[in-house]
């Protein structure tokens, strides 16, 4: 299996703000050691490598992970999921859909 993070620079230059605090629970998790690669999508460069990946699955958001395994492609979006299908390790489902929910503000409870 082989794990990339795919993280956002913003057209001003900055990092994205989501992207720092998922790299950063990656870390504080000890999870950054099954990351077998980091890829920069730079707004300011469509021909970035991260962008050009997230052209090729097309994902319009970051950060995102691409998960090759044994020839199958997966690509997650939601940092728990990733956490929970991908490395094996439970998260909460809460945790996850308070992800979801903050990452599409259109979704609302029902």
């Amino acid at each position: 299996m082989h794990i990339t993070f795919v993280k956002k620079v913003l057209a001003d230059g900055a990092p994205c703000a989501k992207c720092a605090q998922v790299e950063h629970r990656l870390h504080e998790s000890g999870h950054m050691a099954s990351i077998d690669a980091v890829i920069i999508a730079d707004e300011r460069d469509p021909a970035s490598p991260g962008m050009q990946i997230a052209q090729t699955h097309d994902v319009d958001r970051a950060p995102f992970f691409v998960v090759d395994d044994a020839g199958t492609t997966r690509i997650y979006t939601v940092y728990f999921k990733f956490v929970n299908e991908v490395l094996g390790r439970p998260t909460s489902k809460k945790a996850e859909n308070q992800e979801l929910l903050r990452d599409n503000p259109q979704l609302d409870f029902i």
